[in-house]
């Protein structure tokens, strides 16, 4: 049974959650601050985290790079912040999706499913791939990016993109399939969802985030992944 922890200091947003999630067989966790929520998510640990960044103690980012510091469960951010500025903030601190309110309650739990159907590991075909560039190796087997010698830390909303790119090397993944793949098959137009990505995946892995050498965008259609 999937466990997701709410974070969220407004009782009535809690309550319709709660309500929401275990008609739907979640089993369902509370917090109304940032402490709490982290204690929380280290004793129950949960899968999938909805977390508010209006928190009375801390500031949501705040919670999140908590989390990101031992623990890659997925973050759904649900706030009434709405510039790009502070959406861009949440997802470079390690959020996974974000979500303004006032929402659509079938909305959320469409994202919430697939932010747990993303994090969720790949069965079947067994076999090591190591892609390797001239800056970073992709592992796709043990889920793994090296750069320098060391492991990136990467969302599993970024990986899958990644990996998406990566298995298909060297060829034009369309916007559309790209969306389909990585947030569901109901996506297919939120074109700024991949800009956001895109660039979070280049600032960590390209030598030159500015001119990209490996994630290359091609205008109006989508990207590739050059090795």
């Amino acid at each position: 049974m999937t466990r997701v922890l709410v974070v969220d200091d407004e009782p009535q947003i809690v309550r319709a959650l709660v309500i929401n999630l275990r008609a739907r067989a979640y089993e369902v966790d509370s917090a109304p601050d940032g402490a709490t929520a982290l204690a929380l998510a280290a004793q129950r640990q949960p899968d999938v985290v909805v977390l508010d960044l209006g928190l009375p103690d801390m500031d949501g980012v705040e919670v999140i790079r908590g989390l990101r510091g031992w623990t890659r469960v997925p973050i759904l951010v649900l706030s009434a912040r709405q510039t790009s500025d502070e959406k861009v903030g949440a997802l470079d601190a390690g959020a996974d999706d974000y979500v303004t309110k006032p929402f659509g309650m079938d909305e959320l739990l469409a994202r919430l499913r697939a932010a747990v159907r993303r994090a969720e590991p790949v069965r079947g075909d067994a076999e090591v791939v190591v892609v390797e560039t001239d800056g970073f190796t992709v592992d796709l087997a043990a889920k793994k990016v090296h750069r320098g010698g060391r492991d990136v830390r990467l969302t599993p909303t970024e990986w899958h993109l990644l990996e998406v790119l990566v298995r298909d090397a060297g060829r034009l993944v369309s916007q559309k399939r790209l969306l389909q793949e990585v947030w569901g098959p109901s996506y297919g137009t939120e074109t700024n969802y991949l800009r956001v990505y895109m660039a979070q995946l280049r600032r960590k892995l390209e030598a030159d985030p500015s001119h990209p050498r490996h994630f290359i965008t091609e205008p109006g259609m989508g990207y590739r992944f050059e090795r």
